[in-house]
């Protein structure tokens, strides 16, 4: 009798990487998304390593250095999200809120002042600005309470509640003041609503109520002596309407921009982009820094950015439809709403048809706070998805 070999229950190479890529939860994330987001921040990294060399006299990778760290923490963070079941946080929602308002609120006590402004905290190695982060948070809490108060009150009573629980920390963004944020903070809680399923006709009302308090803060109260907004916020708003008036004045920026942008033409003006280069735009590196990609790479630059965008806002929308639940439906349209927003306005006064508020291009622009939260919130939509995913198998991710 002849004794059998029998061989080792060694797993395949192929099945030890399958086994790899499902416990790191790469397995059913949405890769056009991840492409989308990779590329806005790669071509971000190239745009401030070339425009921004002689910035800061002595270290001439200064911007991409740190951009670089931003993106690679940001990266760690969307990653670790994605393996996080995204419903966790509407058990959280009571303090995410709170913490939300809390950080916020902070600011005006221990945030350090720049630019007639108080937004942010200083850290040992970099700045913290709450409100940027809060643009995720308020999406995550307010998606909680919709779905929690669906059958509390009336229709009315709901909608006047979930305005209230949005408009709370955008008035104290609005306070500090960052006009911008604050806005975004008002896109993202009239998209919750939206997905939430509140009636149109309130949107209606909402629209009626919101063109009237443009009216008085722009017209009416400074034509009593009681302007709301400082004179330079008055200024950036109305100056895009005739940017020729207001060009050496509110609205030299934009005046530039529009000039940088033309100037590059089809394939682009490459290192004689000297609207940029010699600063003529200001603030090219964070609000303006797609007049830069309009000068140095031209058209075809720009038409790049713009699709990788176009890609980002499909899959977050998509990624809505798939939700295994209606708190994912609620996030992931929100953050697509929010990032849409943001992207829009500050192409848009890029390009003088949108005034100026400070808005920053998503994964674009330079800073660590608004390259972090916007990972983040892209980790959430892998969540969602990741989840959608598994609960079709009868698996859930931890």
């Amino acid at each position: 009798m002849y004794a059998t070999r029998t061989r080792s229950a060694r797993p395949e190479p192929f099945s030890v990487h399958v086994g790899i890529v499902e416990r790191l939860g790469l397995a059913h994330m949405d890769w056009p998304l991840m492409i989308s987001a990779i590329g806005l921040v790669a071509f971000s990294l190239l745009t401030l390593g070339q425009a921004t060399q002689h910035d800061v006299p002595g270290s001439p990778n200064y911007f991409l250095e740190r951009q670089s760290i931003y993106a690679l923490l940001g990266i760690a963070g969307m990653l670790l999200l994605t393996r996080v079941d995204y419903s966790r946080f509407r058990e959280l929602r009571v303090g995410i809120y709170t913490f939300l308002c809390v950080s916020i609120s902070l600011v005006f006590v221990f945030g350090f002042a720049a630019r007639g402004s108080r937004r942010a905290f200083e850290l040992p190695l970099f700045s913290f600005q709450p409100s940027e982060l809060g643009k995720l948070l308020l999406v995550l809490a307010l998606a909680g309470f919709v779905i929690d108060g669906a059958r509390r009150g009336s229709e009315v009573q709901r909608t006047v509640r979930y305005l209230c629980l949005g408009l709370f920390p955008a008035a104290l963004v609005f306070l500090q003041p960052d006009l911008g944020t604050s806005l975004v903070f008002g896109a993202a809680t009239l998209a919750v609503m939206y997905f939430g399923g509140v009636p149109w006709t309130h949107f209606a009302v909402i629209g009626g109520v919101l063109t009237a308090l443009v009216a008085v803060v722009l017209v009416v109260a400074p034509a009593t002596g009681f302007p709301l907004l400082k004179e330079y916020q008055e200024e950036r708003l109305t100056s895009f309407v005739n940017t020729e008036e207001h060009a050496d004045g509110a609205g030299y920026q934009q005046t530039q921009s529009v000039i940088a942008t033309g100037a590059g033409g089809l394939t682009g003006r490459g290192d004689q982009a000297t609207q940029t280069r010699l600063d003529f735009v200001p603030e090219r590196h964070t609000d303006f820094i797609f007049a830069v990609i309009g000068e140095r790479y031209g058209f075809g630059g720009a038409a790049l950015v713009l699709s990788l965008y176009a890609l980002l806002f499909w899959r977050a929308l998509r990624i809505s439809t798939l939700s295994k639940n209606a708190y994912g439906t609620l996030i992931a349209g929100g953050i697509a709403v929010s990032l849409l927003f943001q992207t829009f306005v500050n192409v848009g006064m890029n390009l003088g048809i949108m005034p100026i508020t400070g808005i920053p291009l998503p994964l674009m622009s330079y800073g660590g706070s608004s390259v972090l939260a916007t990972f983040l919130a892209i980790g959430v939509l892998q969540s969602i998805n990741v989840q959608a995913h598994l609960s079709q198998k009868g698996r859930f991710a931890w």
